[in-house]
């Protein structure tokens, strides 16, 4: 199918820019099933606090998975959010079955977030000539992960 959407973006620029955003999309759809799978699983005195900070979690990286989509589409380029596409792209570090103690949770998904958080990083410069409009959505997302980041390693500091 022809491109249907056009964007302003010299190809180069387009492509740089996709790809930033599409890795962006992969890492926020993988934390948020990790997130999700931590939050049925999650054992231990802290639970209610975890499993709220969980759902937190969830809501960060599903809105922010929408904004990167989004802002991909509106330069031109499909975003792929599809399981086997998010599971072969991911930088995320992911998380084992069954029940997990709370401390365990926490220590996940802060190693999570720091992977994720790298990531973005670098996308951030890869993406500063190429577009600076979505340059500055990715630092948006960055600081709120790096916020979270801080908060869920507090929780054992």
């Amino acid at each position: 199918m022809p491109t249907p959407i056009t964007s302003t973006l010299t190809s180069d620029q387009q492509a740089t820019t996709g790809e930033a955003l599409q890795g962006t999309v992969v890492d926020l759809i993988d934390l948020s099933l990790i997130a999700k799978q931590a939050h049925w699983n999650v054992l231990g005195r802290n639970f209610r606090s975890v499993h709220l900070a969980l759902d937190e979690l969830v809501t960060v990286a599903r809105d922010f998975t929408d904004e990167a989509a989004e802002r991909s589409t509106a330069i031109g380029v499909s975003p792929d959010g599809r399981a086997s596409t998010v599971a072969g792209q991911s930088s995320a570090k992911g998380i084992g079955e069954g029940w997990t103690s709370d401390e365990d949770v926490i220590n996940i998904v802060v190693e999570n977030l720091a992977a994720i958080i790298d990531r973005l990083r670098a996308r951030i410069a890869v993406t500063e000539e190429a577009d600076p409009v979505t340059q500055d959505l990715l630092i948006s997302i960055t600081a709120r992960l790096e916020q979270l980041h801080w908060m869920w390693q507090a929780q054992v500091a």
